[in-house]
């Protein structure tokens, strides 16, 4: 039995229903608030993770980008949006990995 129908089974939901049911479908403000905040916190999320295992602190990380601790932490902590080129920076010259990107239409 696959996930969506146990849960169908137990009267569970998944987080998509959920959040149609509580926020509305995808393409309403109050969707497209929640799921843009997610992207946010999601972003902050693997810049943390992505320092431990390289064994940085937020300070060696931004003295690497050229930026503050303070604003790494800002960033983990989904306090500040990081801007594309500071994000580049971050991956590419901080964590010595690629960014990559996509639109999906």
């Amino acid at each position: 039995m696959s996930i969506p129908e146990k849960a169908i089974k137990n009267n569970a939901m998944t987080l998509d229903q959920f959040k149609d049911k509580h926020y509305g479908e995808t393409g309403t403000k109050k969707r497209d608030v929640l799921d843009a905040g997610y992207e946010n916190f999601k972003i902050g999320a693997l810049i943390h993770e992505a320092r431990l295992e390289k064994g940085l602190t937020q300070e060696e990380l931004a003295l690497k980008v050229g930026t503050t601790k303070s604003y790494i932490s800002k960033i983990e902590n989904n306090i500040k949006e990081v801007r594309f080129s500071t994000l580049k920076k971050i991956v590419e010259l901080g964590l010595g990995g690629h960014l990559e990107l996509s639109i999906k239409l």
